[in-house]
Protein backbone atom coordinates (compact mmCIF):
# COMPACT_ATOMS: atom_id res chain seq x y z
CA UNK A 1 0.00 0.00 0.00
CA UNK A 2 1.28 3.49 -0.87
CA UNK A 3 1.25 5.70 2.23
CA UNK A 4 1.40 9.45 2.70
CA UNK A 5 4.86 9.14 4.21
CA UNK A 6 7.06 6.24 5.29
CA UNK A 7 6.65 4.31 8.49
CA UNK A 8 9.75 5.30 10.49
CA UNK A 9 11.95 2.39 11.64
CA UNK A 10 14.98 2.53 13.93
CA UNK A 11 16.68 1.10 17.01
CA UNK A 12 18.05 4.18 18.84
CA UNK A 13 14.90 6.18 19.47
CA UNK A 14 11.72 7.47 17.85
CA UNK A 15 9.71 10.62 18.38
CA UNK A 16 6.33 11.35 16.81
CA UNK A 17 4.32 14.46 17.63
CA UNK A 18 1.74 16.79 16.15
CA UNK A 19 4.30 19.46 15.21
CA UNK A 20 7.60 19.05 13.40
CA UNK A 21 9.47 21.40 15.75
CA UNK A 22 8.41 19.40 18.80
CA UNK A 23 9.48 16.21 17.05
CA UNK A 24 12.91 17.54 16.12
CA UNK A 25 13.49 18.97 19.60
CA UNK A 26 12.50 15.66 21.19
CA UNK A 27 14.89 13.78 18.93
CA UNK A 28 17.68 16.27 19.69
CA UNK A 29 17.26 15.55 23.39
CA UNK A 30 17.59 11.80 22.73
CA UNK A 31 20.71 12.43 20.64
CA UNK A 32 22.21 14.38 23.55
CA UNK A 33 21.78 11.37 25.83
CA UNK A 34 18.46 12.22 27.40
CA UNK A 35 15.78 9.60 27.83
CA UNK A 36 12.21 9.52 26.53
CA UNK A 37 10.95 11.46 29.53
CA UNK A 38 13.46 14.29 29.11
CA UNK A 39 12.51 14.40 25.43
CA UNK A 40 8.78 14.53 26.27
CA UNK A 41 9.22 17.54 28.56
CA UNK A 42 11.26 19.46 25.99
CA UNK A 43 8.92 18.55 23.11
CA UNK A 44 5.83 19.37 25.19
CA UNK A 45 7.11 22.81 26.18
CA UNK A 46 7.88 23.55 22.52
CA UNK A 47 4.32 22.54 21.60
CA UNK A 48 3.04 25.15 24.04
CA UNK A 49 4.84 27.78 21.98
CA UNK A 50 4.34 26.66 18.37
CA UNK A 51 0.71 25.48 18.57
CA UNK A 52 -0.89 28.42 20.46
CA UNK A 53 -4.33 27.74 19.02
CA UNK A 54 -4.15 24.17 20.36
CA UNK A 55 -2.46 24.52 23.76
CA UNK A 56 -0.25 26.74 25.85
CA UNK A 57 2.02 26.79 28.91
CA UNK A 58 -1.05 27.45 31.08
CA UNK A 59 -2.83 24.30 29.92
CA UNK A 60 -3.33 20.69 31.01
CA UNK A 61 -1.67 17.36 30.24
CA UNK A 62 -2.26 13.70 31.12
CA UNK A 63 0.75 11.43 30.65
CA UNK A 64 0.87 7.64 30.50
CA UNK A 65 4.30 6.01 30.60
CA UNK A 66 6.26 2.81 30.87
CA UNK A 67 9.43 3.14 32.92
CA UNK A 68 12.08 0.53 32.11
CA UNK A 69 13.51 1.09 35.58
CA UNK A 70 10.23 0.74 37.46
CA UNK A 71 8.91 -1.97 35.11
CA UNK A 72 5.34 -0.73 35.22
CA UNK A 73 2.85 1.56 33.55
CA UNK A 74 2.01 4.75 35.43
CA UNK A 75 -0.05 7.88 34.83
CA UNK A 76 0.87 11.46 35.67
CA UNK A 77 -2.15 13.69 36.19
CA UNK A 78 -1.46 17.19 34.95
CA UNK A 79 -5.13 18.14 35.06
CA UNK A 80 -5.76 21.19 37.24
CA UNK A 81 -8.80 21.55 39.46
CA UNK A 82 -11.64 24.01 39.95
CA UNK A 83 -10.80 26.95 42.23
CA UNK A 84 -11.82 26.75 45.87
CA UNK A 85 -14.36 29.51 45.33
CA UNK A 86 -16.10 27.94 42.33
CA UNK A 87 -19.47 26.30 42.95
CA UNK A 88 -22.46 25.57 40.77
CA UNK A 89 -24.63 27.85 42.90
CA UNK A 90 -22.29 30.83 42.49
CA UNK A 91 -22.04 30.36 38.74
CA UNK A 92 -25.80 30.03 38.35
CA UNK A 93 -26.22 33.19 40.42
CA UNK A 94 -24.24 35.01 37.73
CA UNK A 95 -26.93 34.06 35.22
CA UNK A 96 -25.35 30.99 33.63
CA UNK A 97 -27.36 27.83 32.99
CA UNK A 98 -24.28 25.96 31.77
CA UNK A 99 -20.56 26.48 32.16
CA UNK A 100 -19.34 29.22 29.81
CA UNK A 101 -16.77 28.37 27.17
CA UNK A 102 -14.36 31.30 27.52
CA UNK A 103 -13.19 33.90 30.01
CA UNK A 104 -12.28 33.66 33.69
CA UNK A 105 -15.25 31.63 34.98
CA UNK A 106 -14.32 28.22 33.47
CA UNK A 107 -10.62 28.49 34.34
CA UNK A 108 -8.90 25.71 36.29
CA UNK A 109 -5.46 25.51 37.86
CA UNK A 110 -2.95 25.23 34.96
CA UNK A 111 -1.53 21.73 35.35
CA UNK A 112 0.88 21.21 32.45
CA UNK A 113 3.96 22.77 33.98
CA UNK A 114 3.62 20.83 37.23
CA UNK A 115 3.19 17.58 35.31
CA UNK A 116 6.25 18.21 33.15
CA UNK A 117 8.35 19.00 36.23
CA UNK A 118 7.14 15.85 37.97
CA UNK A 119 7.97 13.77 34.88
CA UNK A 120 11.42 15.36 34.71
CA UNK A 121 12.11 14.93 38.42
CA UNK A 122 10.90 11.36 38.89
CA UNK A 123 11.77 9.80 35.53
CA UNK A 124 14.10 12.13 33.61
CA UNK A 125 17.82 12.82 33.83
CA UNK A 126 18.31 16.39 32.57
CA UNK A 127 18.14 19.86 34.11
CA UNK A 128 15.44 22.50 33.91
CA UNK A 129 17.68 24.53 31.60
CA UNK A 130 18.22 21.54 29.29
CA UNK A 131 14.52 20.97 28.69
CA UNK A 132 13.26 24.57 28.61
CA UNK A 133 15.99 26.12 26.46
CA UNK A 134 14.61 24.94 23.09
CA UNK A 135 11.20 26.47 23.83
CA UNK A 136 12.83 29.73 24.91
CA UNK A 137 14.90 29.95 21.72
CA UNK A 138 11.90 29.29 19.49
CA UNK A 139 9.68 31.76 21.37
CA UNK A 140 12.32 34.49 21.15
CA UNK A 141 13.37 33.95 17.55
CA UNK A 142 9.90 33.23 16.18
CA UNK A 143 8.20 30.24 14.63
CA UNK A 144 6.35 29.59 11.38
CA UNK A 145 2.74 30.80 11.41
CA UNK A 146 0.49 28.10 9.99
CA UNK A 147 -2.45 29.22 7.80
CA UNK A 148 -4.95 28.07 10.42
CA UNK A 149 -3.21 30.13 13.13
CA UNK A 150 -3.31 33.23 10.93
CA UNK A 151 -7.00 32.67 10.18
CA UNK A 152 -7.81 32.04 13.84
CA UNK A 153 -6.15 35.32 14.79
CA UNK A 154 -7.90 37.15 11.95
CA UNK A 155 -11.26 35.99 13.31
CA UNK A 156 -10.25 37.02 16.83
CA UNK A 157 -8.66 40.32 15.82
CA UNK A 158 -11.56 42.62 16.70
CA UNK A 159 -12.52 40.70 19.83
CA UNK A 160 -8.97 40.79 21.18
CA UNK A 161 -8.57 44.50 20.54
CA UNK A 162 -11.93 45.40 22.07
CA UNK A 163 -12.21 42.94 24.94
CA UNK A 164 -8.90 41.13 25.58
CA UNK A 165 -6.16 43.73 24.99
CA UNK A 166 -3.57 41.64 26.84
CA UNK A 167 -4.05 38.92 24.20
CA UNK A 168 -3.80 41.47 21.40
CA UNK A 169 -0.49 42.66 22.84
CA UNK A 170 0.97 39.13 22.61
CA UNK A 171 -0.60 37.62 19.49
CA UNK A 172 -1.13 40.74 17.34
CA UNK A 173 2.32 42.32 17.23
CA UNK A 174 2.18 46.01 16.31
CA UNK A 175 -1.60 45.60 16.20
CA UNK A 176 -1.47 43.45 13.07
CA UNK A 177 -2.63 39.91 12.42
CA UNK A 178 0.41 37.74 11.60
CA UNK A 179 0.39 36.56 8.01
CA UNK A 180 0.52 32.87 7.16
CA UNK A 181 4.10 31.72 6.54
CA UNK A 182 5.50 34.65 8.52
CA UNK A 183 7.34 34.29 11.83
CA UNK A 184 5.67 35.00 15.16
CA UNK A 185 7.75 35.56 18.29
CA UNK A 186 6.38 35.27 21.82
CA UNK A 187 8.96 37.15 23.93
CA UNK A 188 6.76 37.31 27.03
CA UNK A 189 6.45 33.52 27.13
CA UNK A 190 10.19 33.16 26.50
CA UNK A 191 10.91 35.44 29.46
CA UNK A 192 8.57 33.46 31.72
CA UNK A 193 10.48 30.25 31.00
CA UNK A 194 13.83 32.08 31.27
CA UNK A 195 12.90 33.49 34.68
CA UNK A 196 11.93 30.02 35.84
CA UNK A 197 15.41 28.77 34.85
CA UNK A 198 17.04 31.65 36.72
CA UNK A 199 15.03 30.96 39.87
CA UNK A 200 15.69 27.22 39.60
CA UNK A 201 19.44 27.70 39.28
CA UNK A 202 19.51 30.31 42.03
CA UNK A 203 18.20 27.64 44.38
CA UNK A 204 21.44 25.70 43.80
CA UNK A 205 21.99 22.18 45.03
CA UNK A 206 20.86 19.02 43.31
CA UNK A 207 18.88 18.55 40.11
CA UNK A 208 15.84 17.64 42.21
CA UNK A 209 16.16 20.82 44.25
CA UNK A 210 16.31 22.96 41.11
CA UNK A 211 13.28 21.23 39.59
CA UNK A 212 11.34 21.82 42.78
CA UNK A 213 12.37 25.49 42.73
CA UNK A 214 11.08 25.74 39.15
CA UNK A 215 7.75 24.25 40.23
CA UNK A 216 7.51 26.70 43.14
CA UNK A 217 8.21 29.65 40.84
CA UNK A 218 5.13 28.66 38.87
CA UNK A 219 2.71 27.62 41.61
CA UNK A 220 3.85 29.72 44.55
CA UNK A 221 5.93 32.47 42.94
CA UNK A 222 5.68 35.07 40.21
CA UNK A 223 3.38 33.08 37.87
CA UNK A 224 0.82 32.44 40.62
CA UNK A 225 1.02 36.08 41.72
CA UNK A 226 0.29 37.33 38.19
CA UNK A 227 -2.69 34.98 37.81
CA UNK A 228 -4.05 35.95 41.22
CA UNK A 229 -3.98 39.66 40.36
CA UNK A 230 -5.45 39.27 36.87
CA UNK A 231 -8.37 37.06 37.90
CA UNK A 232 -9.68 39.80 40.16
CA UNK A 233 -10.33 41.89 37.04
CA UNK A 234 -13.55 41.24 35.08
CA UNK A 235 -13.05 40.06 31.48
CA UNK A 236 -15.51 39.44 28.68
CA UNK A 237 -16.82 35.86 28.33
CA UNK A 238 -19.37 33.78 26.47
CA UNK A 239 -22.31 35.55 28.13
CA UNK A 240 -21.53 38.88 26.50
CA UNK A 241 -20.70 40.34 29.91
CA UNK A 242 -17.47 40.75 31.85
CA UNK A 243 -16.92 38.67 34.98
CA UNK A 244 -14.06 38.32 37.42
CA UNK A 245 -12.76 34.83 38.09
CA UNK A 246 -12.56 32.53 41.08
CA UNK A 247 -8.89 31.59 40.68
CA UNK A 248 -6.43 32.72 43.35
CA UNK A 249 -2.75 32.23 43.96
CA UNK A 250 -3.69 29.93 46.83
CA UNK A 251 -5.48 27.62 44.41
CA UNK A 252 -2.20 27.19 42.52
CA UNK A 253 -0.20 26.71 45.72
CA UNK A 254 -2.58 24.00 46.93
CA UNK A 255 -2.28 21.89 43.77
CA UNK A 256 0.39 19.39 42.74
CA UNK A 257 0.65 16.97 39.84
CA UNK A 258 0.38 13.35 40.97
CA UNK A 259 1.49 9.89 39.87
CA UNK A 260 -1.48 7.54 39.67
CA UNK A 261 -2.24 3.95 38.81
CA UNK A 262 -3.67 3.56 35.31
CA UNK A 263 -6.84 1.70 34.51
CA UNK A 264 -6.72 -0.98 31.83
CA UNK A 265 -8.66 -3.52 29.83
CA UNK A 266 -7.51 -6.72 28.13
CA UNK A 267 -8.30 -7.09 24.46
CA UNK A 268 -7.11 -10.32 22.84
CA UNK A 269 -3.29 -10.34 23.20
CA UNK A 270 -3.20 -6.72 24.35
CA UNK A 271 -3.75 -4.78 27.55
CA UNK A 272 -4.54 -1.10 26.98
CA UNK A 273 -3.68 1.37 29.75
CA UNK A 274 -5.34 4.74 30.21
CA UNK A 275 -5.87 7.53 32.77
CA UNK A 276 -8.92 7.32 35.00
CA UNK A 277 -12.46 8.72 34.65
CA UNK A 278 -11.33 12.30 35.30
CA UNK A 279 -10.52 11.97 31.60
CA UNK A 280 -12.70 10.33 28.96
CA UNK A 281 -10.04 7.60 28.70
CA UNK A 282 -12.11 4.65 29.99
CA UNK A 283 -14.47 5.12 27.05
CA UNK A 284 -11.90 3.48 24.75
CA UNK A 285 -11.62 0.55 27.13
CA UNK A 286 -15.39 0.11 27.13
CA UNK A 287 -15.47 0.27 23.34
CA UNK A 288 -12.87 -2.51 23.24
CA UNK A 289 -14.89 -4.58 25.72
CA UNK A 290 -18.01 -4.18 23.58
CA UNK A 291 -16.09 -5.01 20.39
CA UNK A 292 -14.83 -8.31 21.82
CA UNK A 293 -18.19 -9.73 20.83
CA UNK A 294 -17.70 -9.06 17.11
CA UNK A 295 -15.43 -10.69 14.55
CA UNK A 296 -13.48 -7.63 13.43
CA UNK A 297 -10.83 -9.83 11.79
CA UNK A 298 -13.39 -10.85 9.19
CA UNK A 299 -14.41 -7.27 8.36
CA UNK A 300 -12.94 -5.04 5.69
CA UNK A 301 -11.22 -2.19 7.65
CA UNK A 302 -12.65 0.28 5.13
CA UNK A 303 -16.02 -1.45 4.81
CA UNK A 304 -19.48 -0.61 6.10
CA UNK A 305 -19.63 -3.51 8.57
CA UNK A 306 -16.46 -2.32 10.33
CA UNK A 307 -17.49 1.34 10.44
CA UNK A 308 -21.04 0.58 11.56
CA UNK A 309 -20.04 -1.88 14.28
CA UNK A 310 -17.33 0.35 15.71
CA UNK A 311 -19.59 3.39 15.52
CA UNK A 312 -22.58 1.81 17.25
CA UNK A 313 -20.39 0.53 20.09
CA UNK A 314 -18.92 4.01 20.40
CA UNK A 315 -22.38 5.53 20.85
CA UNK A 316 -23.08 3.22 23.79
CA UNK A 317 -19.73 3.80 25.47
CA UNK A 318 -19.90 7.59 25.07
CA UNK A 319 -23.42 7.67 26.49
CA UNK A 320 -22.06 5.90 29.57
CA UNK A 321 -19.16 8.37 29.66
CA UNK A 322 -21.55 11.30 29.84
CA UNK A 323 -23.75 9.64 32.42
CA UNK A 324 -21.19 8.20 34.85
CA UNK A 325 -17.76 9.83 34.54
CA UNK A 326 -16.29 12.41 36.90
CA UNK A 327 -13.37 12.94 39.23
CA UNK A 328 -13.22 9.70 41.27
CA UNK A 329 -12.10 11.70 44.31
CA UNK A 330 -15.57 13.24 44.34
CA UNK A 331 -17.81 10.76 42.53
CA UNK A 332 -18.31 7.02 42.84
CA UNK A 333 -17.64 6.01 39.23
CA UNK A 334 -18.50 2.31 38.68
CA UNK A 335 -15.53 1.61 36.42
CA UNK A 336 -15.31 -2.13 37.16
CA UNK A 337 -18.93 -2.56 36.11
CA UNK A 338 -18.63 -0.29 33.08
CA UNK A 339 -15.64 -2.29 31.82
CA UNK A 340 -17.01 -5.67 32.91
CA UNK A 341 -18.13 -8.39 30.53
CA UNK A 342 -21.53 -8.92 32.18
CA UNK A 343 -22.60 -5.28 31.79
CA UNK A 344 -21.28 -4.99 28.25
CA UNK A 345 -22.84 -8.26 27.13
CA UNK A 346 -26.21 -6.61 27.80
CA UNK A 347 -25.15 -3.33 26.19
CA UNK A 348 -23.88 -5.22 23.15
CA UNK A 349 -27.41 -6.50 22.46
CA UNK A 350 -28.39 -2.91 21.59
CA UNK A 351 -26.16 -2.98 18.52
CA UNK A 352 -28.34 -3.81 15.51
CA UNK A 353 -27.98 -3.56 11.74
CA UNK A 354 -29.31 0.02 11.72
CA UNK A 355 -27.93 3.22 13.20
CA UNK A 356 -29.26 4.32 16.58
CA UNK A 357 -30.68 7.85 16.79
CA UNK A 358 -31.00 7.85 20.58
CA UNK A 359 -28.70 8.59 23.50
CA UNK A 360 -28.79 5.32 25.44
CA UNK A 361 -26.77 5.38 28.66
CA UNK A 362 -27.05 2.35 30.87
CA UNK A 363 -28.30 2.05 34.42
CA UNK A 364 -26.20 0.62 37.25
CA UNK A 365 -28.36 0.26 40.33
CA UNK A 366 -30.15 3.56 40.72
CA UNK A 367 -27.47 5.51 38.89
CA UNK A 368 -27.08 6.53 35.27
CA UNK A 369 -29.39 7.58 32.52
CA UNK A 370 -29.41 11.33 33.01
CA UNK A 371 -27.62 13.34 30.33
CA UNK A 372 -28.63 16.98 29.71
CA UNK A 373 -29.44 17.23 26.00
CA UNK A 374 -29.04 20.28 23.75
CA UNK A 375 -29.75 19.92 20.04
CA UNK A 376 -27.07 21.02 17.60
CA UNK A 377 -27.42 24.74 16.90
CA UNK A 378 -29.94 25.35 19.68
CA UNK A 379 -27.76 27.45 21.97
CA UNK A 380 -27.80 31.21 21.81
CA UNK A 381 -24.50 32.82 22.72
CA UNK A 382 -22.76 36.14 22.62
CA UNK A 383 -19.37 36.36 20.89
CA UNK A 384 -19.97 33.35 18.66
CA UNK A 385 -16.95 34.56 16.72
CA UNK A 386 -14.61 33.32 19.45
CA UNK A 387 -16.14 29.88 19.53
CA UNK A 388 -17.28 29.39 15.95
CA UNK A 389 -15.57 31.97 13.79
CA UNK A 390 -17.09 34.29 11.24
CA UNK A 391 -18.98 32.10 8.78
CA UNK A 392 -18.60 34.43 5.84
CA UNK A 393 -14.82 34.14 6.17
CA UNK A 394 -14.79 30.39 6.64
CA UNK A 395 -15.62 28.21 3.66
CA UNK A 396 -15.43 24.50 4.33
CA UNK A 397 -11.72 23.68 4.26
CA UNK A 398 -9.59 22.24 7.01
CA UNK A 399 -7.86 25.50 7.97
CA UNK A 400 -11.15 27.36 8.18
CA UNK A 401 -12.71 24.54 10.14
CA UNK A 402 -10.06 24.87 12.82
CA UNK A 403 -10.58 28.62 13.02
CA UNK A 404 -14.31 28.10 13.58
CA UNK A 405 -13.96 25.96 16.67
CA UNK A 406 -12.62 26.08 20.18
CA UNK A 407 -8.95 25.47 20.81
CA UNK A 408 -7.93 21.89 20.68
CA UNK A 409 -5.03 19.67 21.59
CA UNK A 410 -1.59 18.26 20.75
CA UNK A 411 -0.01 14.85 21.20
CA UNK A 412 3.36 13.12 21.44
CA UNK A 413 4.65 9.54 21.60
CA UNK A 414 8.31 8.76 22.33
CA UNK A 415 10.31 5.54 22.84
CA UNK A 416 14.02 5.50 23.65
CA UNK A 417 16.75 2.87 23.27
CA UNK A 418 16.31 1.74 26.89
CA UNK A 419 12.67 0.88 26.27
CA UNK A 420 11.11 3.81 28.11
CA UNK A 421 7.80 4.78 26.53
CA UNK A 422 5.67 7.89 27.00
CA UNK A 423 2.40 9.12 25.53
CA UNK A 424 1.13 12.59 26.43
CA UNK A 425 -1.69 14.86 25.28
CA UNK A 426 -0.98 18.54 26.05
CA UNK A 427 -3.98 20.83 25.69
CA UNK A 428 -5.73 23.86 27.16
CA UNK A 429 -4.34 27.33 27.60
CA UNK A 430 -5.60 28.08 24.09
CA UNK A 431 -5.26 31.63 22.86
CA UNK A 432 -9.04 31.59 22.15
CA UNK A 433 -10.05 30.34 25.60
CA UNK A 434 -9.00 33.05 28.02
CA UNK A 435 -7.13 36.34 27.85
CA UNK A 436 -3.37 36.45 28.29
CA UNK A 437 -2.27 37.04 31.87
CA UNK A 438 -0.24 40.29 31.80
CA UNK A 439 3.36 39.93 32.88
CA UNK A 440 3.70 36.24 32.00
CA UNK A 441 2.29 36.23 28.46
CA UNK A 442 0.11 33.12 28.71
CA UNK A 443 -3.62 32.29 28.78
CA UNK A 444 -4.95 29.93 31.45
CA UNK A 445 -6.84 26.71 30.74
CA UNK A 446 -10.63 26.94 30.56
CA UNK A 447 -11.03 23.20 30.93
CA UNK A 448 -13.73 23.94 33.51
CA UNK A 449 -16.16 24.44 30.63
CA UNK A 450 -16.45 20.64 30.71
CA UNK A 451 -18.10 20.67 34.13
CA UNK A 452 -21.88 20.47 34.39
CA UNK A 453 -23.91 22.78 36.63
CA UNK A 454 -26.41 19.98 37.29
CA UNK A 455 -25.97 19.12 40.96
CA UNK A 456 -25.98 15.39 41.45
CA UNK A 457 -24.23 14.71 38.15
CA UNK A 458 -20.80 13.13 38.79
CA UNK A 459 -19.17 15.86 36.67
CA UNK A 460 -20.86 18.82 38.39
CA UNK A 461 -18.37 21.52 39.37
CA UNK A 462 -17.08 21.50 42.96
CA UNK A 463 -14.12 23.25 44.60
CA UNK A 464 -10.90 21.31 44.08
CA UNK A 465 -12.47 18.91 41.56
CA UNK A 466 -11.02 17.88 38.21
CA UNK A 467 -13.31 18.33 35.21
CA UNK A 468 -13.94 15.24 33.13
CA UNK A 469 -11.76 16.05 30.17
CA UNK A 470 -11.31 14.65 26.67
CA UNK A 471 -7.53 14.22 27.00
CA UNK A 472 -6.59 10.59 26.64
CA UNK A 473 -3.11 9.25 25.81
CA UNK A 474 -2.78 5.49 25.36
CA UNK A 475 -0.19 2.78 25.99
CA UNK A 476 -0.60 -0.94 25.44
CA UNK A 477 1.33 -4.12 26.11
CA UNK A 478 1.29 -7.16 23.82
CA UNK A 479 1.43 -10.50 25.61
CA UNK A 480 2.58 -8.60 28.67
CA UNK A 481 5.44 -6.74 26.93
CA UNK A 482 5.23 -2.93 26.40
CA UNK A 483 4.41 -2.49 22.73
CA UNK A 484 2.67 0.71 21.62
CA UNK A 485 2.14 4.35 22.61
CA UNK A 486 -0.48 6.29 20.65
CA UNK A 487 -3.02 9.09 20.67
CA UNK A 488 -4.38 12.16 18.88
CA UNK A 489 -5.88 15.61 19.35
CA UNK A 490 -9.56 15.93 18.59
CA UNK A 491 -11.70 16.49 21.69
CA UNK A 492 -14.51 13.92 21.75
CA UNK A 493 -12.96 12.25 18.71
CA UNK A 494 -9.71 11.33 20.47
CA UNK A 495 -10.94 7.94 21.69
CA UNK A 496 -12.54 7.34 18.31
CA UNK A 497 -9.68 8.11 15.91
CA UNK A 498 -6.92 6.55 17.97
CA UNK A 499 -9.06 3.44 18.52
CA UNK A 500 -9.71 3.05 14.77
CA UNK A 501 -5.98 3.16 14.00
CA UNK A 502 -5.23 0.68 16.79
CA UNK A 503 -7.92 -1.74 15.58
CA UNK A 504 -6.79 -1.58 11.96
CA UNK A 505 -3.21 -2.23 13.05
CA UNK A 506 -3.85 -5.22 15.29
CA UNK A 507 -6.78 -6.83 13.42
CA UNK A 508 -5.88 -6.20 9.80
CA UNK A 509 -2.11 -6.07 9.81
CA UNK A 510 -1.80 -2.48 8.61
CA UNK A 511 1.53 -0.95 9.53
CA UNK A 512 1.43 2.19 11.65
CA UNK A 513 1.37 4.62 8.75
CA UNK A 514 -1.19 2.57 6.82
CA UNK A 515 -3.45 2.44 9.87
CA UNK A 516 -3.15 6.20 10.36
CA UNK A 517 -3.74 7.02 6.67
CA UNK A 518 -6.82 4.80 6.36
CA UNK A 519 -10.19 6.53 5.78
CA UNK A 520 -11.32 8.30 8.93
CA UNK A 521 -14.72 8.57 10.60
CA UNK A 522 -16.27 9.86 13.82
CA UNK A 523 -19.59 10.72 15.45
CA UNK A 524 -21.07 13.69 17.25
CA UNK A 525 -23.84 11.43 18.52
CA UNK A 526 -22.85 12.34 22.08
CA UNK A 527 -23.11 15.27 24.47
CA UNK A 528 -20.20 17.45 23.37
CA UNK A 529 -17.63 17.96 26.07
CA UNK A 530 -17.24 21.59 24.98
CA UNK A 531 -19.52 24.56 25.31
CA UNK A 532 -22.34 24.66 24.27
CA UNK A 533 -22.55 20.89 24.93
CA UNK A 534 -24.78 20.09 21.95
CA UNK A 535 -25.29 16.73 20.21
CA UNK A 536 -26.23 15.52 16.71
CA UNK A 537 -28.36 12.33 16.67
CA UNK A 538 -27.15 9.72 14.21
CA UNK A 539 -24.27 11.88 13.01
CA UNK A 540 -21.44 10.10 11.21
CA UNK A 541 -18.63 12.12 9.62
CA UNK A 542 -16.66 10.21 7.01
CA UNK A 543 -13.83 10.99 4.66
CA UNK A 544 -14.60 10.74 0.95
CA UNK A 545 -11.83 8.16 0.53
CA UNK A 546 -14.30 5.49 1.59
CA UNK A 547 -15.70 3.69 -1.43
CA UNK A 548 -19.04 4.72 -2.89
CA UNK A 549 -20.38 1.29 -1.92
CA UNK A 550 -19.38 1.77 1.72
CA UNK A 551 -20.93 5.23 1.90
CA UNK A 552 -24.15 4.02 0.26
CA UNK A 553 -24.45 1.12 2.70
CA UNK A 554 -23.85 3.37 5.71
CA UNK A 555 -26.54 5.70 4.41
CA UNK A 556 -28.91 2.75 3.93
CA UNK A 557 -28.34 1.74 7.56
CA UNK A 558 -29.57 5.12 8.72
CA UNK A 559 -26.37 6.98 9.54
CA UNK A 560 -26.67 10.72 8.94
CA UNK A 561 -23.58 11.18 6.86
CA UNK A 562 -21.38 14.26 6.77
CA UNK A 563 -18.86 13.70 4.00
CA UNK A 564 -15.48 15.45 4.17
CA UNK A 565 -12.74 15.60 1.57
CA UNK A 566 -9.63 13.47 1.76
CA UNK A 567 -7.74 14.06 5.01
CA UNK A 568 -10.01 16.94 6.03
CA UNK A 569 -10.65 15.47 9.47
CA UNK A 570 -8.68 16.87 12.36
CA UNK A 571 -7.53 13.29 13.03
CA UNK A 572 -3.84 13.68 13.93
CA UNK A 573 -3.02 10.23 15.27
CA UNK A 574 0.59 9.49 16.12
CA UNK A 575 1.77 5.98 17.02
CA UNK A 576 5.05 4.42 18.16
CA UNK A 577 5.87 0.75 18.77
CA UNK A 578 8.69 -1.36 20.16
CA UNK A 579 9.16 -4.99 19.15
CA UNK A 580 12.46 -6.37 20.39
CA UNK A 581 15.07 -3.81 19.37
CA UNK A 582 13.01 -2.50 16.46
CA UNK A 583 11.24 0.82 16.97
CA UNK A 584 8.58 2.10 14.57
CA UNK A 585 6.53 5.28 14.31
CA UNK A 586 3.91 6.97 12.17
CA UNK A 587 2.20 10.39 12.06
CA UNK A 588 -0.99 11.63 10.46
CA UNK A 589 -0.83 13.60 7.21
CA UNK A 590 -4.11 15.36 7.95
CA UNK A 591 -2.81 18.59 9.49
CA UNK A 592 0.29 18.60 7.29
CA UNK A 593 2.40 19.26 10.37
CA UNK A 594 2.55 16.03 12.40
CA UNK A 595 5.97 14.44 12.09
CA UNK A 596 7.69 11.19 13.06
CA UNK A 597 11.46 10.75 13.03
CA UNK A 598 13.96 8.35 14.52
CA UNK A 599 17.10 6.37 13.93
Amino acid sequence: MVTSRPEIVGTFGIVTTTHWLSTTVGMAILERGGNAFDAAVAAGCVMHIVEPEQNGPGGDVPIVLWSAQNQKVEVICGQGVAPAGATAAKIKALGFDMMPGIGHIPAVVPGSFGAWMLLLQEYGTMSVRDVLSPAIEIARNGFHVKPEVALTLRNLNSFFKEHWPSSAAVYLPDGQVPEADSLLALPAQAETYARIIREAEAAGGSRDRQIEAARRAWYEGFVAEAIDAFFRQPVMDTSGEAHAGFMTGQDLANWRATVEEPISARYHDYEVFKPGPWAQSPVMLQQLTLLKGFDLDAMDPAGADFVHTVQECAKLAFADRDSFYGDPKFADVPIRVLLGEEYNAERRKLVTSTASLELRPGMIGNFGGGIPQHALGSTKMAHRDVLAGADEECPRTYAQYVARKHGDTCHLDIIDKWGNMVSATPSGGWLSGSPVVPGIGIPVSVRGQMFWLDEGHPNCIEPGKRPRTTLTPSLATRKGVPYIAFGTPGGDQQDQWSLHAFLRHIHHGLNLQEAIDAPSFYTKHLASSFYPREWAPGHLAVESTFSAETLAELDRRGHRLEIHGRWEHYNSVTMATKSGRILRAGASPRRMQSCAIGR
